[in-house]
């Protein structure tokens, strides 16, 4: 099935496309970090510039969105990397000020939500009924690999080139992406035509719409699945250990999630993946209540990886809420949900680390986990009662 997915161009080239944009964005991540340190010494300072490469995910969807919709889709993506490329090489420049650093960063970082959710909205559109799913478990296995690698691979290539070129290096990714989109992908008309929908429409459509709003909130329970990333490196002291086995802890969820994703794309149909996706969103939580039986590092590890395994249910939830969302306001609902993901995320980090604080890592994973758990319950009955009401198609 992926040799057939890769096997069409239009697919292939939104795919090259967004993993260029994404490998260089995840360099650009780390060479900011060390250009903001060299020029300012300071680690507070450090620290906001690495921020400002996430915060715009946040708002980027719901403000930007729309712009996927209003305007033809393959445009928007190649003018969203062709600025992006602008942008970013500025940020190279000798001798530019902290605030304009920020102020770069945060306006290429925010061009990424229209583009993402254009790519999104598009892949639907090249693809084949029967292929589609498969095409999501590609473009996400491409980015928790290039996660995987992105940040040891950008500090190797930041430590041999310095940080100046490794930033060009990515405003060069960008400007291939533009041209690969450019060459492979045909145009077509903007979906929404001359009356995109608003801010507030996209939310009522979500809101509004029985499937729509169970899949957002099955995606969302990924809060509860990514707060053991944020906790590694204390439980891994808790254990008497060091960095090495806090970044094998770390590298656990996206490792799980990896093979989750491959082996629910290749080895089931599509109809079981939809009916295992649900239960598979509320299961993920178990791992994470299991810590509290204190079982040591390794089979640790090995539940870290199990939980990933099982998030690996985003691939069928993902798809269907691309599939199902109307074709001239689905760049504003992928925004939406993508903001809502990394609102998800964050809130369940800051979670995460409160009850770390408070009951130490064990017992405050488990009991992040049995939230999980008790948030899950009431969304898989929303999704099973929305199937009743419309079934999927298969």
């Amino acid at each position: 099935m992926y040799a057939k997915v890769l096997a069409i161009g239009e697919f292939r080239g939104l795919w090259l496309g967004g993993l260029l944009s994404r490998a260089g964005s995840q360099l650009a991540r780390v060479a900011l970090a060390v250009l903001a340190y060299e020029r300012s010494g300071s680690a507070a300072v450090t620290t906001l510039v690495y921020a400002m490469t996430f915060v715009p995910a946040l708002v980027g969807g719901p403000a930007l969105g729309w712009l996927a919709d209003r305007y033809p889709r393959r445009e928007v993506t190649i003018a969203c990397d062709v600025t992006r490329t602008v942008l970013i090489g500025f940020v190279a420049l000798p001798g530019l000020s902290l605030p304009a650093l920020c102020a770069l960063v945060f306006a290429s970082q925010l061009l990424d939500s229209p583009s993402r959710a254009a790519r999104i909205s598009l892949t639907p559109e090249v693809l084949p009924r029967e292929l589609y799913q498969t095409g999501v478990a590609v473009h996400q296995l491409s980015d928790q690999v290039v996660t995987l690698l992105g940040f040891a691979g950008g500090g190797i290539v930041v430590t041999l080139v310095g940080a100046e070129t490794a930033i060009l290096i990515n405003a060069a990714t960008y400007a291939a992406a533009a041209s690969l989109t450019l060459a492979t992908v045909r145009r077509r008309p903007a979906a929404a035509g001359k009356d995109p929908i608003s801010l507030l429409g996209g939310l009522r459509l979500v809101a509004g719409h029985r499937a729509l709003r169970s899949l957002l909130g099955l995606a969302m329970l990924s809060g509860f699945h990514v707060i053991p990333e944020a906790i590694a490196v204390p439980y891994a002291a808790s254990f008497g250990l060091g960095t090495p086995e806090a970044g094998l802890l770390m590298a656990a969820l996206p490792v799980g999630n990896v093979i989750g994703v491959f082996a629910l794309s290749r080895f089931l149909s599509e109809s079981r993946r939809m009916a295992l996706m649900a239960p598979m969103a509320v299961v993920a939580s178990v791992p994470l209540v299991i810590s509290a039986a204190d079982p040591g590092y390794v089979p640790l590890l090995l539940l870290w990886t199990v939980c990933g395994v099982l998030t690996g249910y985003h691939v069928a939830a993902n798809a269907e809420y691309v599939r199902i969302a109307p074709p001239e306001s689905r760049g504003q609902a992928v925004g939406l949900a993508s903001s809502g993901m990394v609102a998800a995320q964050g809130l369940g980090i800051l979670l995460g680390g409160l009850l770390v604080e408070a009951a130490g890592p064990e017992h405050g994973l488990a009991i992040a986990g049995a939230a999980g758990l008790v948030a899950g319950v009431p969304v898989l009955l929303a999704w099973n009662r929305a199937v009743r009401a419309s079934p999927p198609r298969t």
